[in-house]
């Protein structure tokens, strides 16, 4: 059987995570159903693989630093004829360890067994360090 994957994504234009949260708070950024979505041109091969609880990794300022479970693709049409994937999430940000990434186009898989470990809900409500510091840390083993 299969497991799950995952997605990562640069997310261009934040410079935090409360920035993201903040975009995705504006109805532009909403599928009808209330959800956050985030939309992209190109349809998942491995669709049914992420739909297995697979979660995509926001790359913010060259360091991944958070997830959100996806819900769902959903098929988007644009004014302009061409289909597009919504990728459908869950509202929840899931603060991870910060692992240092280079700039990509697109999006890539990521396995389970290579996705950043996910900190504490106790220390999701603390201000976050800035994502240089959490990554330097995150390089010696530290967090």
């Amino acid at each position: 059987m299969t497991k799950c994957v995952h997605l990562i994504k640069l997310n261009v234009g934040s410079e935090t995570v409360a920035d993201l949260k903040n975009w995705q708070s504006e109805k532009r950024a909403k599928a009808p159903d209330g959800n956050p979505r985030h939309l992209t041109r190109m349809w998942p091969k491995r669709e049914i693989d992420l739909l297995k609880g697979g979660s995509i990794y926001w790359v913010i300022k060259g360091f991944l630093q958070c997830r959100q479970r996806i819900l769902r693709l959903d098929e988007i049409i644009g004014q302009d004829g061409i289909r597009r994937c919504a990728i459908v999430l869950d509202p929840e940000i899931i603060l991870t360890t910060s692992v240092k990434k280079r700039p990509f186009q697109g999006w890539r898989y990521l396995d389970p067994n290579r996705a950043p470990v996910d900190l504490a809900r106790r220390f999701s409500e603390e201000p976050t360090l800035p994502p240089s510091l959490a990554g330097a840390l995150a390089d010696i083993g530290v967090i």
